[in-house]
C-alpha cells in the first residue's frame, strides 16, 4: 500500500512538474517582446554569435580537441596520470605539471574541456585537474604580451603574477575542500591496476601527443600586434601541415597503421588545400575525417574514435546552446544583445567593490576567444571602467564563460561546477578590488 502511494506521488509530482515547465514557457512566449528592435537585433546576435563560433572554432578548435581527448583516453597510461596528476601524487608536482601543460596549449575556455576532461577521466586529480583547466585559457603568454603593450605594463603584469597564483590556489582549495571524496575516487582508480598499462615508450607516446598539440596550437595562431608573433603566423599552415606529416610517418613506424591509405588521405588533403586555399577548414576536416576512418578499421585502434566521438556529443550541443544564449544576453564584440553596453560602462565604472564583482560576473558569462578580451576591455576602460573592473574581467573572462560552465557541470557536477566558478570570481573580484584600490 505504501509503495502504492510513494509511486502515485512520484507520477503526480513529474506531471506537476511539467505543468509549471510549460506555463512558464508558455508564459515566456506570450509575453516575449518580438518585434521590439532590441529584442529582434538580441536574436539576430545570438545566430551571429553561434555562426562565427561554428566558422572559427568549431572545426580548427575543437575537432582536433576531441581528438586529442579521445586518444588521452586510449593511449595514456593511467598509470603516468595517477603517479603525476592522481589524488595521491606530489601536489607541487600534480599542480606544477598541470599548470604548464595547460600553459603551452594557449587556447580559449572551450577548447580546453575536452582536453581538461580527458586527464581527469583518466585518473587525474581534482586539484591538478583543475589547475590544468583554469591555466589553459588564462596563462596565455601572447595574451598576457599584449594586455601590457595594450592596457600598460602594470596591469599585464598584474595579470600575469594572478593568472599563475589562481592556477595552484584554485586547485589546492578544490582538492581540500573535496580531499575525502578524492581519497575515495583514488582508491577506485587503482583497484585492479598494477604498474604501468602502456604498451607503447613513454617518449613515443610524448611525441604523438606533441604532434597533435602543436597541430592544434598552430592551426588556432592568431594575428597579433608582434613581428616575431606574426612571423609565425606567415608559416602556420606550413607548419601545421608538417607537423601533420610528421604524425602520420609516427603512425606507421609505431602504430603499424598501412602507409597506402595515409598516403591516399595525404593526397586527398594536399588536393582540397590546393582547391581551396580560402578555407583551410576544409583539408582539416578531410584529415580528422579520414584518421577516425583508418582507426575504425583496426581493432586495436577502433576505440580512439568511439572516445572522442563520447567527448563530441557530450560537449558540443552544451557549447552552441550556451554560445546563442550569451550571444543573445550580451551580443558579439562591438554589438549590443539584450544587454545595453551603456549599462555595462556604467556599472563598472569605479573601482568600488560592487563594480569590480559585476566585472567579474560578467566576464564569467561572456565568451572570449583567444586575445579578443584585450580589445574589448581596451573599449571598456576608454568608456570609463576602472583598472580594478578591468583587472577582475581579465581573470575571469577567459577561463569561464556560460557555454564552459554548462560543459563542466557535465564532467564534475552541479556541486563542484558552483565552487569552481565562484573560487574564479571571488578571487578575480578581491584582485581586482586591491589591485584598483591599493596599488593603482
Amino acid at each position: 500500500m505504501t509503495e502504492r502511494l510513494l509511486e502515485i506521488y512520484r507520477s503526480n509530482q513529474r506531471e506537476g512538474n511539467l505543468l509549471v515547465f510549460m506555463i512558464l514557457a508558455f508564459l515566456a512566449i506570450f509575453f516575449m517582446p518580438a518585434g521590439t528592435e532590441r529584442f529582434d537585433n538580441a536574436v539576430l546576435e545570438a545566430f551571429r554569435l553561434t555562426n562565427w563560433y561554428a566558422q572559427e572554432h568549431v572545426i580548427l578548435c575543437l575537432l582536433p580537441a576531441f581528438l586529442i581527448a579521445g586518444a588521452m583516453s586510449v593511449y595514456i597510461s593511467q598509470g603516468s596520470v595517477m603517479r603525476y596528476l592522481g589524488p595521491s601524487a606530489s601536489k607541487p608536482v600534480a599542480f606544477s605539471v598541470a599548470s604548464v601543460s595547460g600553459t603551452l596549449l594557449a587556447v580559449c575556455s572551450c577548447t580546453v574541456l575536452p582536453l581538461f576532461g580527458g586527464i581527469y577521466r583518466r585518473g587525474a586529480g581534482l586539484g591538478a585537474a583543475v589547475a590544468f583547466l583554469y591555466s589553459g585559457p588564462a596563462i596565455n603568454i601572447m595574451a598576457i604580451v599584449v594586455t601590457a603593450k595594450v592596457l600598460g605594463a602594470e596591469i599585464g603584469l598584474a595579470r600575469a603574477i594572478g593568472a599563475i597564483v589562481f592556477a595552484v590556489v584554485i586547485g589546492a582549495i578544490m582538492h581540500l575542500i573535496y580531499r575525502k571524496e578524492e581519497a575515495e575516487r583514488s582508491v577506485s582508480n587503482a583497484r585492479g591496476f598494477g604498474g604501468d598499462d602502456a604498451d607503447k615508450p613513454v617518449g613515443i607516446i610524448t611525441l604523438f601527443f606533441a604532434l597533435m598539440v602543436g597541430i592544434l596550437v598552430f592551426a588556432n595562431w592568431a594575428a597579433a600586434d608582434s613581428s616575431a608573433w606574426m612571423a609565425i603566423y606567415d608559416l602556420k599552415w606550413p607548419i601545421t601541415a608538417a607537423l601533420g606529416a610528421a604524425l602520420g610517418v609516427l603512425l606507421v613506424w609505431r602504430w603499424h597503421w598501412p602507409p597506402r591509405q595515409l598516403l591516399i588521405l595525404a593526397a586527398a588533403v594536399a588536393i582540397a588545400a590546393t582547391v581551396a586555399p580560402t578555407m583551410p577548414e576544409l583539408p582539416f576536416v578531410i584529415a580528422i575525417g579520414g584518421l577516425m576512418l583508418i582507426a575504425t578499421m583496426r581493432d586495436e585502434d577502433r576505440e580512439w574514435p568511439l572516445q572522442s566521438w563520447d567527448f563530441a556529443k557530450q560537449i558540443l550541443p552544451l557549447l552552441l546552446a550556451g554560445v546563442f544564449v550569451a550571444g543573445f544576453a550580451l551580443g558579439r564584440p562591438g554589438h549590443e544583445g539584450m544587454i545595453p553596453s551603456a549599462w555595462v560602462a556604467a556599472a563598472v565604472g569605479d573601482n568600488s567593490l560592487l563594480s569590480t564583482i559585476l566585472a567579474s560576473v560578467l566576464g564569467a558569462l561572456m565568451y572570449f576567444s583567444t586575445l579578443t578580451e584585450v580589445p574589448i576591455v581596451e573599449a571598456l576602460i576608454g568608456s570609463g571602467m576602472g583598472k580594478g573592473p578591468a583587472l577582475a574581467l581579465l581573470l575571469a573572462g577567459p577561463a569561464l564563460s556560460l557555454p564552459n560552465m554548462l560543459v563542466i557541470r557535465t564532467i564534475l557536477g552541479t556541486r563542484k561546477t558552483l565552487v569552481y566558478c565562484a573560487l574564479v570570481v571571488v578571487m578575480a573580484t578581491i584582485t581586482g578590488f586591491i589591485y584598483g584600490n591599493w596599488w593603482v
